[in-house]
Order: C-alpha cells, then structure tokens, then sequence
C-alpha cells in the first residue's frame, strides 16, 4: 500500500473530474476526518487516514482490502472506476439522469438508455460528460457518460 505518484494523481483525479467535477475537494477535506487516497494490487481505495497507517503495519500479501475500493489502473495506466465509488460520485455528481421505469431493468443489464427512457436530465449537460443515472425514485442506479 502506498500514495499515488503525481501521474496516477493526475490521471486519477481526470477521470473523478468527469463525474463530480471541482467536488473532488470535498472528498479529501471532510470536516469529520482527514481521507486520502491509496493505491493497492493497482487498486485505488478511498480510507481516512488512521485506518491507513493501521493498514501499513499488515503484510502487503495479507492485506486484501481497506477503506472502499474506486477502481483500478490498467496495464496501460489507464484508470477503470469501479461500481463501489457510486455512493461517493452520487453524492458530489454535477449531471445526473433520471431513468424511467421502463428503461432501469435495461441499464442494470447493462444496455444503454435509450432518449425515450429519460425521465429528467439535468440542465445544460453537456455530451460526454459523466453522469449518475438515478431511478425516477431517486435510487442510483449506476453512472455513464452522455
């Protein structure tokens, strides 16, 4: 387990950019505890920061998980976010698209929601931007791109 280098940095917080955009602050400066991001197996986690100086005491080949998991670099250095960031991106998403009933059993298979199954969007999204697609209930549902 170590801190991200200045390029994972980077290419880390682009990708979070397309999501939650400047909200990225509020990820690292909490008012109840200080988070950071580690990388570990090529997994980025998101854990305060007393949980990870207890992780750094474990064996890295004992150590299989802390904190909650956003995804993982590639072989390439591209970075892959992972579905256990939804609870965080849906907190601090700028765009979100609000699926209709119809069309939510489709998205969780893993199709694409068509523009008959928008119910809302929010204003002024631009195209391919990343967005969290929420049920018409206010469940997210998953994120994507526009």
């Amino acid at each position: 387990m170590r801190p991200l280098t200045e390029d994972e940095t980077k290419i880390f917080f682009e990708k979070l950019s397309n999501y939650i955009g400047r909200n990225i602050k509020h990820l690292i400066d909490r008012p109840d505890e200080e988070y950071c991001f580690r990388l570990h197996k090529e997994r980025v986690y998101y854990l305060s920061v007393a949980l990870a100086r207890r992780a750094q005491h474990a064996e890295k080949s004992l150590l299989v998980h802390m904190g909650t998991c956003f995804g993982k670099f590639t072989k390439s250095l591209k970075f892959r976010l992972h579905i256990t960031a939804l609870d965080y991106l849906s907190q601090y998403a700028k765009y979100k698209v609000w699926a209709k009933p119809s069309s939510e059993l489709t998205f969780l298979y893993g199709n694409n929601v068509l523009k008959a199954g928008l119910g809302r969007i929010t204003e002024n999204t631009p195209q391919y931007q990343g967005v969290v697609v929420y049920s018409m209930a206010d469940v997210t549902l998953g994120f994507g791109v526009t």
